[in-house]
């Protein structure tokens, strides 16, 4: 069987692929559509290497889908952890395993670079998501409690 896509780094080259899918995700989060920020947000997050983006392309390059992650570390384990922060995939393109691929490609980007472990988080009513998630061994923390403070 072929793999419905290719999985690859994204450069400031694939803006105009990653940020027509950029804006669609921060519609999916009920933001406004604005493709003039999606592009601007990611060529900072890029031009100034604060991120990681993996891109997901059909066979004809089409983007497919992307994964954004973020790179911190662990006081307590001493050691790198990479936030996987942003996961989308198109609707033409959804059900054929590019999320999968994507979060594939994610772990094994951890790995090689030493992380001690990926952590992620999504809305309390994503179903699909967790159920990814938890089907590639990801485990619901149980022991902290995560807050944030707007500015």
């Amino acid at each position: 069987m072929t793999k419905p896509c290719f999985i690859r780094y994204a450069n400031l080259d694939d803006l105009n692929q990653l940020a027509p899918l950029f804006n669609a995700y921060r519609v999916f989060y009920q933001q406004e559509s604005n493709l003039q920020i999606a592009h601007d947000f990611l060529q900072q997050r890029l031009a100034l290497n604060e991120s990681v983006i993996l891109l997901a392309s059909n066979h004809e390059g089409k983007g497919l889908g992307f994964i954004q992650l973020y790179p911190s570390f662990c006081s307590i384990a001493a050691a790198r952890v990479w936030v996987l922060y942003d996961l989308f995939v198109d609707e033409s393109a959804r059900g054929i395993g590019v999320s999968r691929l994507l979060m594939d490609k994610a772990r094994l980007h951890a790995k090689q670079t030493g992380a001690v472990r990926l952590d992620l988080s999504t809305a309390h009513d994503n179903q699909r998501a967790q159920a990814l998630y938890e089907s590639l061994g990801y485990q619901l923390d149980q022991t902290y409690r995560y807050y944030s403070l707007e500015i």
